[in-house]
């Protein structure tokens, strides 16, 4: 009997991130404040999963404040603007247990010139375990 090979679907290499100690903050795009906060699971550069006290319907579009933690920052990369900004899409969602909501969101863009090459020194930094 042989097997063949589990190939990779994901575009992007996803990254574990500290449990509980990720913090993000999100906006639906027709509100001026990040209303819901969470945590996240993990990240890539294409999107990440996270979960809420509240859960949004796939397809919806939001904004996105990503808190890094200190411990997985690159060296030097630390103050008040660490904080990666991005928008995106849900792309699904799992409120089938009680309690909070986990659910993942697709980047579309980053919000600010400097995000997404935060995000990517925080991979290259090698403080973060790979996600299954």
């Amino acid at each position: 009997m042989s097997t063949l090979p589990i190939t990779n679907r994901r575009r992007f290499e996803r990254f574990m991130l500290p449990a509980a100690y990720t913090a993000i903050a999100i906006r639906t795009l027709d509100s001026d404040t990040f209303d819901f906060e969470g945590h996240t699971y993990d990240i890539s550069e294409g999107g990440l999963q996270f979960e809420l006290d509240r859960g949004f319907e796939a397809g919806t579009q939001v904004a996105i404040k990503i808190e890094l933690p200190d411990a997985v920052l690159a060296a030097g990369d630390t103050g008040p603007g660490r904080a990666v900004f991005a928008f995106g899409n849900i792309v699904w969602m799992d409120d089938s247990e009680p309690g909070p909501v986990r659910m993942a969101v697709v980047f579309t863009r980053f919000a600010r010139t400097g995000d997404r090459e935060r995000l990517l020194r925080t991979f290259a930094a090698g403080r973060l375990r790979r996600a299954a």
